[in-house]
This record gives structure tokens, sequence and C-alpha cells, in this order.
């Protein structure tokens, strides 16, 4: 638990930081050479899957329990962090707090980064305008990330390497660009939803609201349920480990020094792909084609024939498997609780219950998933929709934003223990031919 009554996040670092330091180089002395496992040619050719490869302190991801961040779960996040109201969800300035220092803040803390936030919260006119350049009918991952390439005009880190700063210090304006770039996605992706969807009438950002509220103010949904749902999406969308797409591609391109603005896009075109954060635009797409093509009020019984016809198209049903979890993945188990509370009755809520009988069922007779059952994008677009948030495509884009306070927080990490550019070590298939004859 925290127990400074600082509120200044950067001065908790520079406390953290220096003793972060000497456990890392005290640990690789000692320990540097122990075996971690074996490297197979199933790993080698799968993408790496399972291969220990990278140090990512702000979460780990357990098989069968799910995310923890800095150690806590989802529930005793939900329990410990500051929230906007009594029993609230909570507010992601809390997570970041947490990431960033392993200690869970208190309410004046949380109020003070929030502030913090607010005060960077300022995006230059030609970061709309670069937007503006693209054709409306870009899709709003396209037009987001071009906005985050615009912000890094105003990099911190670059000027400061450009002008000979010493490499103990690079974490310092590197956390400088990271808070802006945190507190400045909110207002680009609004902007692109706004431009998209609402013929480019913009709300201006509301200071005296907190981020996910703001967020959701700036998108143009007021209530206060739509408010706490934002929060909680923010938080549990926020970090997931470094060996997802976007979360490792960013700390790839960040081991170069590439700035944080430069890192966070090369981050977003890779949450981009249908087999990472898209995904949560297509399960909304695949539930609502259910429901045209067979009724809001469609028995288990009809389900099943339609998982059956989607599968036997070649196709996967999105929203249930995942590359890690082999269980439900507790970011699913949160927002249906979230549903039970507030839409116990919305069609498409209990269509996504009733898939979660059917579905894994179906995938352990199909014999061939790993991991049967929903991940976080099973639920996620239909607590979207209800609120008045309908457009699927836009989806990703809320991810993105989220998905800033975790990648942000481990390359501020990532300079302050001076880790090295990342460059594994790649074979032809003839080397790995050769080498298993060689075994054999």
């Amino acid at each position: 638990m925290q127990s400074s009554s600082d509120l200044d996040l950067q001065s908790h670092l520079r406390e953290l930081i220096p003793e972060q330091q000497d456990r890392l180089k005290k640990f690789k002395a000692e320990h540097g050479k122990v075996q971690l496992g074996n490297i197979t040619v199933d790993m080698v050719l799968g993408g790496m899957r399972g291969m220990t490869g990278l140090l990512w302190e702000t979460s780990l991801l357990d098989p069968d329990e799910g995310i923890r961040f800095r150690g806590l779960s989802i529930p005793e996040c939900q329990k410990l962090l500051p929230a906007a109201k009594p029993d609230g969800e909570p507010l992601p300035e809390g997570l970041l707090w947490l990431l960033l220092t392993g200690k869970v803040p208190n309410k004046e803390q949380v109020d003070a980064l929030s502030k913090e936030l607010q005060s960077r919260a300022i995006v230059p006119d030609y970061v709309y305008k670069a937007i503006d350049a693209l054709p409306v009918t870009s899709h709003p991952m396209t037009q987001f990330a071009t906005g985050v390439m615009g912000l890094q005009v105003q990099s911190e880190f670059q000027k400061a390497y450009e002008k000979g700063i010493h490499k103990s210090k690079y974490w310092e304006p590197t956390y400088e660009d990271s808070l802006n770039l945190i507190a400045r996605v909110p207002l680009v992706a609004s902007y692109v939803y706004r431009r998209i969807y609402k013929d480019g009438h913009i709300i201006p950002k509301d200071d005296s609201l907190d981020y996910g509220g703001n967020f959701s103010h700036m998108l143009g949904f007021d209530s206060p349920q739509m408010q706490e749902l934002m929060r909680l999406y923010v938080t549990i969308h926020s970090d997931h480990e470094g060996g997802n797409v976007s979360a490792h591609t960013g700390h790839l391109v960040a081991s170069a020094l590439s700035d944080p603005y430069l890192s966070f896009a090369a981050a977003l075109n890779g949450l981009a792909g249908p087999l990472h954060g898209l995904a949560n635009q297509e399960v909304l797409l695949w539930i609502k084609s259910v429901v045209d093509e067979c009724g809001e009020n469609i028995t288990k019984e009809q389900l099943k024939d339609y998982v059956w016809k989607t599968l036997n198209s070649g196709k996967v049903v999105p929203g249930f498997g995942h590359g890690v979890l082999r269980k439900t993945d507790p970011r699913y188990t949160c927002q249906r609780e979230f549903a039970l509370k507030h839409l116990p009755d919305d069609p498409l809520f209990q269509l996504v219950s009733n898939l979660y009988e059917v579905v894994p069922p179906i995938l352990t007779e199909l014999g061939k998933v790993k991991n049967p059952w929903p991940n976080v994008d099973a639920h996620s677009g239909v607590l979207l929709n209800y609120f008045g948030l309908t457009e699927a495509r836009y989806f990703t884009v809320l991810f993105g934003v989220s998905r800033s306070l975790g990648i942000c927080s481990q390359l501020i990490w990532d300079r302050a223990l001076g880790l090295p550019l990342e460059r594994p070590k790649s074979v032809t298939l003839k080397w790995l031919e050769d080498y298993c004859k060689k075994a054999a």
C-alpha cells in the first residue's frame, strides 16, 4: 500500500528508480547465466509462442488466473484503487500510479495526477490538420495513429537526445513524453470519433472530470453509467504483459531509443490487426450478424447451429480463445458483472451470456482450440453498444487509448533500467533442418 503523502508521481519514481537499477544490476551479475528453459523448433516456427524472453515489470499474465497489475488481480484493483464514487469502478489514473510505482495510491494522489494529466492535455492544431488530410472514410485506427505521429513533433526525448543527454537521465524526458501522450490521446481519439460519426462537431474537454469520465464526455456520452464503463474499460485494457503484439512492438521500437510517440504509434499499428485489438470490432459485428439472421430471441439450439455454420465456413468465432489464457478471461468476468449490474435485460447481453454456455463445448468438441473460453473482446462491444457507442469500427481506438497507460509505464522503466536494443537471433528453415539432423 502507498504510504507517502507526496502527491507528485515523478518524485516517487526518483526514489524508486535507483533502488530498481541496483536490484537489476545485482541480479544480472549473480544470476545472468541461469537457464530459463529450452527453445523448441515448434516455438521458433510458432511465432515464439511460450518463449520467456522479455522483462515487463508492470503486469504479469498467468494462464489460469489471468492478468495481475503489479501483483494485483482485477478484483483486487477494483477493491483497492480509488474510484470516482463509492463502490464505483477504479479510476485509470490510480492504475497508472500503480503501474509506475508498484504501490496503491490514495485518493489525494490520484486527484493530483488527474489534474496533472488535465494540464498536459493540449493538442496542437497541426495534429488535427494531419488527421483532416485523410479521407473521412479512413479506418479510425489509421486516423488515430496519424494523430499520434503528429504529436511526436513535440517530443521532449528527441530534443534532449539531440542535445546530448546522459543515458542515466533518459527516463526523465521519456516520463514527460509519456505523461503528455497519455493525457493527449483521448483528445485525438475523440476528435477522430466526432469527425467520422458526428459531422465533425467537436466537444471540448471538461477539466472537472477525471480521465475516463472526460474521455466519455468528449466522445459525446455524459451518462454516469457510461462514464463508469469508460473508467472500467480503460483500466482493464491498459496492460497485458509484454508479449502481446502491441506491447511487444512498443517495447521493440523503443529499444532503438525511438521516443514514446514513435513507439506507441508502432504499437497502435500492431493493435489494428484482426488477430489483436481489431477483434473487439469483429465480435460485435458477428453478434449483430447473428441477430440479423436469427432475431434477438434466438434459442440455444439455433445459436449452436449458427456457431457451427461460422466454423464450417472456415471462420473463427470472434472473442473466444487466447494465446496465453487457458480459462475465462477475468477482464470478461468483470465486464459481465458490470452488465449484470447495469443492463441485465439487454438482449445482446443475454445473447453473450448464451454464447458463454454454447461456444466452449463446441470448440472443445472441435479439438483444435487450447482455450475455448471467452476473452475480453467477447463482452466489451455489447456494453459500449448498449450505452450508445454503436460504431464497431471505432472500438479498437478505445483499446489504443487504454493501452497507452501500460506501454508508456513500461517504457519509462525500460529507460530507467537501461534495457538494451532488442535483437533476437533468427535462422533459416535449412539451418533448422540441418540442426535437427545433427541432433538426431
